[in-house]
């Protein structure tokens, strides 16, 4: 028989393992958008979010602030699943150039591929893997150095990460106690906890996530060793008084896992740094949203807000926070704890 007529094998298209699939890749049909878009839309519907996706918070309120023009130069600090920097590099175009942003190696690539399949310039789109904190040299780099029109900085965690055991982001499904945004430096949140003091912990703990119970839970979890997110998080509720019933054991399960990540990823070094440099970065009359999801952020996007304001930096603020509507929260209950805050610069 020649080559020719050699039969090609059957090959049996892949099959949804079952209702109860192990493995998070089979688990969740909408990680194939192309061939799960009824999933996908049923997912929506029921007011969650499809896994391995991102759905942007406050995505129309965000452009109407920023108004990005045709021909200006916008920041995406906080690249992820990329629903704000979509809309932003549409809207600069023709002409505009969209410099987006992120630390973590996996998303991006993926990001940066849906954005240019969307049709977009080539020149429109420049995407570059860093952490918001070196914003400046980013600018440098392109040539920018007066600054940007338009900046957005979204602060919370992208789904992807949260969806993902294996990113160790969330007691939800168990994987590995790691919690980096960027997996290919520094230490993972096992290593991390497994050095801590209890009065390094206290403080992490009350200065990341006002936790009532830092010092008891500092005290039975500092140096200790958890191999995967489920064994902290039991940990966590064993620990916890008695008297807490399961919806507070939960809320501070949450809470002590984003303190962890928080010191993990040194977040708040990071946006003392990029807050301080903000004002550089920015051309004159140039608009500035960020969007925080706890209070420590907060405290510290309208600090210098206001601060600037009195200062004469920026010319415009918001006197009191914007927070998602009350439609948003149901449609995507991630958004629940978003504030946004605005600045013009003079």
């Amino acid at each position: 028989m020649s080559e020719a007529e050699i039969p090609t094998p059957h090959r049996r298209r892949p099959r949804y393992s079952g209702k109860n699939p192990r493995r998070f890749e089979d688990k969740y049909k909408e990680l194939n958008p192309e061939r799960y878009a009824e999933t996908i839309a049923k997912v929506r519907a029921s007011g969650k979010t499809p896994a391995g996706q991102h759905v942007p918070i406050l995505l129309s309120k965000i452009m109407q602030i920023l108004a990005p023009q045709p021909g200006e130069r916008a920041v995406d600090c906080t690249l992820g699943y990329g629903g704000h920097a979509g809309a932003l590099l549409k809207a600069v175009q023709p002409g505009g150039t969209l410099l987006a942003l992120d630390q973590d190696p996996l998303e991006i690539v993926r990001t940066e591929a849906r954005l240019r399949a969307s049709g977009c310039e080539e020149s429109a789109l420049v995407v570059k893997r860093m952490n918001f904190a070196g914003l400046p040299r980013a600018l440098g780099e392109l040539g920018w150095s007066d600054g940007a029109d338009v900046l957005l900085a979204d602060l919370g965690c992208s789904s992807m990460q949260f969806d993902n055991p294996a990113r160790g982001f969330s007691f939800k499904h168990d994987g590995p106690l790691d919690m980096r945004m960027n997996p290919q430096r520094g230490v993972s949140a096992r290593e991390f906890l497994q050095k801590l003091s209890a009065e390094k912990f206290t403080a992490i703990l009350s200065d990341n996530a006002d936790e009532p119970h830092a010092k008891l839970l500092a005290q039975t979890l500092a140096e200790t060793d958890h191999a995967t997110t489920r064994s902290l998080a039991e940990a966590v509720r064993r620990a916890l008084p008695h008297r807490v019933n399961e919806e507070d054991r939960d809320a501070t399960v949450r809470r002590v896992f984003q303190a962890l990540r928080i010191a993990v990823n040194e977040e708040f070094t990071a946006l003392d740094t990029f807050l301080r440099q903000l004002p550089t970065c920015l051309r004159s009359g140039a608009r500035v949203c960020i969007l925080t999801f706890h209070s420590g952020e907060d405290r510290r996007v309208k600090h210098l807000f206001r601060e600037g304001l009195r200062s004469g930096i920026f010319s415009a603020t918001n006197d009191e926070v914007i927070r998602p509507t009350s439609q948003e929260t149901r449609d995507n209950p991630r958004a629940a704890p978003a504030k946004l805050r605005w600045a013009v610069k003079a």
